[in-house]
C-alpha cells in the first residue's frame, strides 16, 4: 500500500499552480458534498437514530483508508464525513427534484471550477491517470491547507521534495 507521502506527491504532481489549488479548495469540497448528498438517498433503516445508506458506508470506506494513511489527517478527515453526512441526510430526504438539484447541481459546478485549475496547471486531473485521485484529493485540500496554515511542515516538505514546492510565479497556460 503506498505511503500518505506516497499519494500526496502522486496528487501533488498535477496540482503546482497555486490557482489550481486555490479552485480546489472550493470544487473538491463541492464535489465530496455532492456525492454524499447523492449516496444519502440510498437508505435500508437506522441504527441507533443514524441513517444506515450508502453514504455511511463510503464515509466509513474512505475515514478508515484516511486513518491508515495517516491518523491526525485520518481523524479530520473522519469528521469532515461526519460533518457532510449531517448536512446531506436532510437534503436526502426531500423532494427528488430538490435532492437532484442539490447533488447534480453541486457535482457539476464543483467540476467545471476543478477543470478550470486545471486549465491553469496545464495538466489534466491526476484521477485520469489514476483513480485513487477521487479519494486522495479531498486529503490534499486538507493538507494543503495545512500547510497554507504553517502545519505539518514535515509532511508539506517531504512532498515537496518529490513533486517541487507551489509555483510562486503564476504562468497563463498556452
Amino acid at each position: 500500500m503506498k505511503t500518505l507521502i506516497d499519494q500526496l506527491s502522486n496528487y501533488a504532481d498535477y496540482h503546482r499552480d497555486p490557482r489550481n489549488i486555490v479552485t480546489h479548495y472550493i470544487g473538491v469540497p463541492m464535489i465530496m458534498l455532492a456525492v454524499v448528498i447523492l449516496l444519502a438517498r440510498l437508505q435500508w433503516g437506522a441504527l441507533a437514530g443514524v441513517p444506515l445508506s450508502l453514504a455511511l458506508l463510503g464515509a466509513i470506506a474512505a475515514a478508515a483508508y484516511y486513518c491508515v494513511l495517516d491518523i491526525r489527517y485520518g481523524l479530520f478527515m473522519t469528521a469532515l464525513l461526519a460533518v457532510m453526512l449531517a448536512l446531506a441526510t436532510p437534503i436526502a430526504a426531500q423532494s427528488t427534484t430538490l435532492w437532484l438539484a442539490w447533488g447534480v447541481g453541486l457535482f457539476a459546478v464543483g467540476w467545471v471550477i476543478q477543470f478550470i485549475g486545471h486549465y491553469y496547471e496545464g495538466r489534466k486531473p491526476a484521477f485520469f491517470d489514476d483513480v485513487m485521485g477521487l479519494i486522495v484529493g479531498p486529503l490534499f485540500v486538507v493538507a494543503e491547507l495545512g500547510f497554507a496554515l504553517g502545519l505539518r511542515k514535515s509532511v508539506q516538505a517531504a512532498v515537496e521534495v518529490r513533486s517541487g514546492p507551489v509555483r510562486r510565479r503564476q504562468s497563463v497556460h498556452a
